[in-house]
């Protein structure tokens, strides 16, 4: 079966990369991290794709085979909904002319990374589990339609759809209230101790899945990179070279508008015309449990705006999706890796092939830079507020068909504060004081909002002007919650003044308390209770205090109580709650919050962003007396850009999800001890640090 990978990729019509040149090779460190040295380009990119295969080759061919649309073909009923997601948003026709539409030097870069998954698959047939196996081989069209399904339709749909009835392929990705995030920060050598600049990249994703990061060191003639990126994508979206780097956090732009269709006979109202509808269906097969397919005809219409996605008051709603005419985020991610300097880096970013993210941007020669990054549609009229409902699908008044310029964009670059940092909230506090004016922009562009975790990492910075580079990653490691900090001597107040007996208790454990999410905090479990009574389940409500944010006070506001007899009695009820649950008021954070994963159970630390605490970690749902992380913490990177480049790193859960690997939890004790690894970017480091090698 694997000898004729090569001849079954001809047949069909595809291009075949030629093997590596003689000198190729992958050395692995202790850790399970690919550090890949090849003689061209191409050669890096068949290493990097070898490299991911042995890392997670079950769950990358998963992956490829959901962004096919052909997972219940594959792996059974269960995935028919996914594989409807994907057709009815033409995902595998889009992603076709995208691949034509690759320049010859990109399309080879591909083809070659798609060769090196296909011959790791034939070298170690042992490796696949048996439903994987069904999705070989793999072509460079495969990490084009992934890409495409997870940047369109997960990131930017899904956030779009979580409040407006999304398919249940959609909403299952939603698991928690932070189930997409990330923090990053970049400091120019002038808020520095030693005049380096510094970049701090930290993804905060679901563990596991489409959102596991893969990290891996590529270099071959004029490239060295060190980073991360999810399994499957063929490049790095956290990355660092010796002239600068980038990383990126999840942004929330509205690049999703939903439209309700005035049906007019067999077609619909447009300005006045009746259009015909577009009609379509594909035939998707469904894998029974005695091996055998069956067949379900998905039909698919569409109107100018998009496919019908539902039906709302007997209403079709078509979606519009934005950067769907945009077929080169792949080589702008490339182009942004390998440049020397920010005029390199700029031109590459400026052609906003990348349909969203956050950007943050820090290099050797001293500059920094962020910016909302993002197609934005560019629309007619209405705000925020308008684009977020469902708008009239009748008339070209609400449809656009291009987007705003990277000049049109929100930006700070070598802002007077020294740094800039982004934790997935709006932009005007990129940096404090602040040099963004919403009124400059857009009005559909960005609230005019901030978490908790947002004031935390500007505080963090502001009150640190000239940080050391071990400062650095002491204050990424930071637990303390914001929210304790502005709301705590109120509770306790409105406690001992309105309380009950147990309350006071209570606030007597809270005024103890060091307000952090350290194991052996005392207080944290109670006051977490207490805060999903007064900010609700998911920590999203400020309309309990008493003075609401103010864009030109990030730093103070919110803060007050607006009911404080109230607060008290949600103490109580908190307090009762976290006793009857865990046995005590002073329960440890790190007895009750685990870091539970691949039959480790330790402690944990860290905790809820919107508490306010930058080293975020989400804990699910309850196991007798315990929770275990479902989201946070991934790929950790603290940077210091000098001669050389210092770098420390963690891969929270480990680099591998293959069964057996003992990759797959060698760092999680790293994470729950707050340490980080030095990352080995030489030759020399990495062979003294070798667990074994791969040549071509």
């Amino acid at each position: 079966m694997y000898r004729s990978l090569a001849a079954s990729l001809a047949f069909c019509g595809m291009l075949v990369a030629a093997s590596p040149q003689k000198g190729t090779e992958i050395v692995w460190d202790k850790f399970g991290v690919a550090h890949v040295y090849a003689k061209s380009t191409p050669d890096l990119f068949y290493g990097y794709g070898y490299a991911q295969a042995q890392s997670h080759a079950n769950l990358l061919l998963h992956l490829y085979g959901e962004s096919r649309g052909r997972a219940a073909e594959y792996f059974g009923p269960a995935n028919l909904e996914g594989d409807k997601w994907v057709w009815t948003n033409s995902v595998p026709q889009r992603s076709e002319v995208w691949l034509k539409r690759q320049t010859p030097e990109f399309r080879s870069y591909l083809e070659a990374f798609a060769k090196g998954i296909n011959d790791y698959a034939a070298k170690h047939p042992e490796a696949l589990s048996a439903e994987s196996k069904r999705v070989l081989p793999v072509s460079a069209l495969d990490p084009i339609q992934h890409v495409h399904r997870i940047v369109q339709y997960t990131y930017i749909a899904s956030q779009r759809l979580a409040g407006a009835g999304p398919p249940v392929t959609v909403a299952s990705l939603l698991e928690t209230p932070e189930a997409v995030g990330s923090n990053g920060w970049a400091v120019a050598p002038g808020h520095t101790a030693n005049g380096k600049s510094l970049l701090l990249g930290n993804p905060h994703l679901g563990w596991g899945g489409w959102q596991t990061y893969y990290e891996i060191q590529l270099t071959a003639p004029g490239i060295s990179l060190y980073g991360a990126s999810q399994v499957g994508f063929p490049v790095l979206r956290f990355v660092f070279s010796e002239y600068g780097g980038f990383n990126q956090t999840v942004n929330n732009l509205d690049a999703v508008d939903l439209y309700k269709i005035v049906k007019q006979g067999d077609g619909y109202l447009y300005d006045g015309k009746v259009l015909p509808f577009e009609h379509a269906s594909h035939e998707l097969k469904i894998r029974q449990s005695d091996g055998t397919l069956k067949s379900e005809t998905l039909p698919v219409t569409s109107t100018i705006h998009g496919p019908i996605i539902k039906q709302q008051d007997g209403a079709p709603i078509a979606m519009r999706v934005a950067a769907l005419d945009k077929p080169f985020l792949l080589e702008q991610y490339w182009q942004m890796a390998t440049a020397h300097n920010f005029q390199e880096f700029e031109k590459a970013v400026s052609r906003l092939e990348v349909p969203c993210f956050n950007i943050i941007y820090a290099d050797r020669d001293g500059h920094i830079e962020y910016l909302l990054n993002g197609t934005v549609p560019r629309r007619k009229k209405g705000d925020l507020r308008f684009w977020a409902g469902v708008v009239p699908g009748d008339t070209s008044e609400t449809f656009w068909d291009s987007y705003l310029s990277y000049a049109e964009l929100p930006k700070s670059i070598d802002p007077p504060s020294g740094y800039v940092q982004n934790t997935n909230d709006p932009p005007w506090n990129a940096s404090w004081p602040t040099s963004l004016d919403p009124e400059k922009y857009a009005p559909y562009i960005a609230p005019r909002t901030i978490s908790f975790r947002a004031e935390r990492s500007l505080r963090m910075l502001y009150e640190n002007p000239k940080v050391s580079y071990e400062d650095f990653i002491a204050l990424k490691h930071s637990t303390r919650a914001e929210m304790a900090d502005r709301i705590l001597p109120d509770l306790v107040e409105a406690a001992n003044k309105f309380g009950t007996p147990l309350a006071k208790q209570a606030a007597a454990v809270l005024q103890k308390w060091d307000r952090q999410a350290e194991a052996d905090s005392r207080g944290a479990v109670l006051f977490h209770q207490w805060a999903m009574q007064f900010m609700g389940p998911a920590l999203g409500s400020q309309a309990g205090f008493a003075v609401q944010y103010d864009l030109k006070s990030p730093l103070t506001t919110p803060r007050g109580m607006k009911d404080p007899e109230k607060a008290a009695q949600q103490l109580d009820a908190a307090a009762t709650e976290t006793v009857k649950l865990y046995g005590s008021l002073d329960v440890p954070w790190g007895d009750v919050m685990r870091f539970q994963f691949a039959g480790l159970d330790l402690p944990g630390n860290g905790g809820f962003g919107n508490l306010g605490i930058f080293r975020v970690i989400t804990f699910g749902d309850a196991h007798g007396k315990t929770r275990s992380q479902t989201h946070g913490e991934t790929w950790i990177s603290a940077v210091e850009f000098g001669s050389p480049v210092r770098a420390r790193v963690l891969m929270t859960y480990g680099n591998s999800s293959q069964p057996g690997s003992p990759h797959a939890k060698d760092q999680l004790p790293l994470l729950a001890k707050k340490q980080l690894r030095t990352a080995w970017l030489t030759r020399s480091e990495v062979e003294a640090n070798m667990e074994s090698r791969d040549r071509f």
